[in-house]
């Protein structure tokens, strides 16, 4: 006969099995979010404002060299 003890180990140990089952869905759901996300302003085009700052920048550091 199983003990009291022994039937709430298992229980807790299942439990536990589920919960981290759902941490790593919740994880891997996050992460295609953020993948979906980065792809998304990475495939944005540069503001020309932010073109243009580089641009200084470079012409700048000719001027210096």
């Amino acid at each position: 006969m199983i003990d009291q003890n022994e039937t709430s180990r298992r229980r807790a140990l299942r439990d536990e099995d589920s919960s981290l089952d759902e941490a790593r869905l919740r994880q891997q759901a996050i992460g295609v979010k953020l993948r979906q996300m980065f792809d998304q302003v990475v495939s944005e085009p540069v503001p020309d404002e932010f073109l243009d700052i580089l641009r200084k920048a470079d012409e700048r550091k000719k001027d210096e060299a």
